[in-house]
């Protein structure tokens, strides 16, 4: 820290008690001068060889044969008089980052002026500000910090705008070319690092992050660090990344980590004004700046505090166009009422939404400029929306275990994002399935209705043998899951990663005959639909019977290409037995000509149905 004395005689003022000074010496005190309820017995000599204005005040109180002056809003209260009054009698005062505002604020109250003595106290402190001061980085922000007691005093003297403008200008400089010490916590966990000058051009470049500035600055008071940032913002040559940084580190310094401290009557507005700062401050630049992990976190700080509507929409934009980058956890926002649900759910499909009109324009931007430039390269552009598939996947496994989430809501939700965004449904099954856990009072038609948010035919193996033996879910999807299965493993047998054009037909078909309720279904939709099942139990069989499928030292058995296990086939047996079940009690003809493709008796078919429903269970 820089200091400067001033003076050279040996320090005479003592003490009497808290309310008085005075000068020890041989000659009496003529005058009385009170500052801040202290009363100083000085001479009147060498105060009036220096101080114009009371110069003023002693002939005015002379003229009411008056002994007392009384010094009313002075500037840096009795201490900061004391140093003036050391100063003029010529005694050893040293100044500081610390007292040299409020010396120089008092001086100005006492017009200790160039015209009243040559080489008075206010040259002197300028003298002092410039050549030292606001040259050094810490001594800077200190003197900026004393500031904040002064006003309108600093303020009027632009003492204040010239602290501001120092620590502007020095955030500025190369890295490379920084001399001064600097506090820098949250990497290197070295309290305060020191970049000496013998250091070499290289060594200094990689010590120095270009955020070194960062953490001195977060102990100014939200006002004044407004203004620096500002500042620092409008010289142009901060990288917006350093600014979020900044913004961040500062909020960690002074948001509260409590929910109660957060709210308190006693911090309440201290803290809205903190957050809606940190808001404005924001680099203009939407896209960068600050990650959508802080952008989320100040949103949840907004909402708790009450932060005005402009500002939590300023923030909603810029968190719709990095959603992709933020977790579960981070959409994670408490509901406010009168919101029944714990999380408030509509905020976050709003900004969902937000996000997939942003990739939508962006995707029609990148066609039309592939267009004009007339290239016809595929592109690349659902990286974003997969990652925010996959989180939206988490978030609704999270908010599933609601009791008050209604399924529109749940709906809504699923339906913001869009289908090329979730090209495997294990996600969209794991929410659903715990939702149906967690809401067991659902009607048939909702659980159909909540069930088809899902394809069957996007779930993985894993995620289809858990769906086929989860009680929860409504036999239709059941059904539905291993016939499409039994597809797959066919598929697999004959060409990997291709499903024959007959097989897909006959699920889609058996999908819309299923539909119908079963008295509407006749018995031609009864015979179409075990038509469609024999013909793939048949291709299952064709391919069991081939040797190279099931010969154990196979290439294709090596492959992992399997059919499903003979539970499954069991399944099946009991529909085709519904199903010939239901064409007796229709019609006669077509029970003396259908028979079940399996040849199963009835009390076989019996067993085999409910054993294998009874065997459905949860494994989640």
């Amino acid at each position: 820290m820089k200091f400067m004395k001033l003076g050279s005689k040996p320090d005479a003022f003592q003490a009497d008690g808290n309310s008085v000074r005075y000068v020890s010496s041989e000659l009496a005190t003529d005058v009385i001068i009170i500052v801040g309820g202290v009363k100083f017995y000085l001479h009147k000599f060498p105060l009036l060889s220096k101080s114009n204005r009371l110069q003023k005040l002693v002939v005015k109180a002379s003229e009411e044969n008056s002994d007392e002056i009384r010094l009313v809003d002075f500037p840096g209260g009795p201490k900061a008089f004391e140093i003036c009054a050391k100063f003029c009698y010529g005694m050893t005062v040293t100044l500081n980052a610390y007292n040299v505002v409020a010396a120089r604020c008092a001086a100005e109250y006492l017009e200790m002026t160039e015209d009243v003595d040559r080489g008075n106290l206010i040259f002197k402190i300028e003298v002092f500000l410039n050549s030292s001061v606001f040259r050094s980085w810490k001594d800077s922000i200190i003197v900026l910090q004393t500031t904040k007691s002064l006003i309108p005093w600093s303020e009027d003297l632009k003492v204040i705008g010239r602290c501001i403008d120092s620590i502007a200008s020095k955030t500025s400089v190369d890295p490379a070319n920084i001399s001064w010490s600097y506090t820098y916590n949250r990497k290197l966990a070295v309290p305060d690092k020191i970049i000496e000058d013998g250091m070499k051009l290289q060594e200094r470049i990689e010590s120095v992050p270009k955020d070194w500035w960062v953490e001195d600055i977060c102990e100014l008071e939200i006002d004044l660090y407004k203004r620096v940032m500002f500042a620092v913002k409008s010289k142009g040559r901060m990288d917006a990344n350093v600014i979020g940084e900044a913004l961040k580190t500062y909020a960690v310094r002074w948001l509260p980590d409590s929910l109660d401290a957060l709210v308190s009557d006693d911090h309440t507005r201290r803290n809205k004004s903190l957050v809606e700062t940190i808001i404005c401050l924001l680099p203009s630049d939407k896209g960068v700046g600050c990650s959508c992990s802080f952008l989320l976190k100040l949103l949840k700080v907004a909402i708790l505090v009450g932060a005005d509507d402009s500002q939590r929409e300023e923030l909603v934009k810029r968190i719709s166009l990095k959603l992709d980058e933020a977790s579960v956890n981070d959409l994670l926002i408490r509901a406010r009422s009168p919101q029944t649900t714990v999380y408030d759910v509509e905020l976050v499909q709003s900004i969902v939404n937000r996000f997939v009109l942003h990739e939508k324009r962006c995707q029609d931007l990148d066609i039309s400029e592939k267009n004009e430039k007339g290239t016809s390269d595929f592109i690349l552009g659902h990286g974003p929306l997969l990652k925010v598939g996959k989180l939206m996947d988490g978030y609704l496994a999270e908010i599933a275990h609601d009791p008050n989430l209604t399924l529109s809501s749940f709906n809504d939700i699923v339906r913001s994002t869009p289908e090329s965004a979730r090209p495997i449904h294990d996600g969209l099954y794991k929410a659903i399935d715990i939702y149906l856990k967690a809401h067991q009072n659902l009607t048939k038609a909702e659980r159909k209705k909540l069930c088809g948010l899902m394809d069957v035919k996007k779930l993985t193996m894993d995620a289809s043998m858990h769906a086929a033996q989860n009680d929860r879910l409504p036999l239709r999807v059941v059904v539905q899951v291993l016939f499409f299965e039994q597809v797959r493993a066919a598929a697999g047998a004959q060409a990997p990663n291709s499903i024959p054009r007959d097989t897909s037909q006959a699920m889609t078909n058996m999908d819309e005959e299923w539909e119908k309720p079963a008295i509407v279904r006749g018995p031609e939709s009864c015979k179409s639909l075990r038509r469609q099942m024999n013909q793939m139990k048949i291709k299952d069989e064709g391919f069991r019977k081939n040797g190279k499928l099931t010969k154990k030292g196979s290439k294709n058995s090596r492959s992992g290409v399997q059919l499903l296990p003979s539970r499954s086939r069991r399944m099946f047996d009991k529909l085709w037995a519904v199903g010939k079940k239901h064409g007796e009690n229709r019609s006669s003809e077509t029970s003396g000509s259908s028979q079940s493709p399996t040849s199963v008796a009835p009390g076989e078919t019996k067993s085999s149905g409910s054993s294998s429903r009874q065997r459905r269970h949860s494994i989640s």
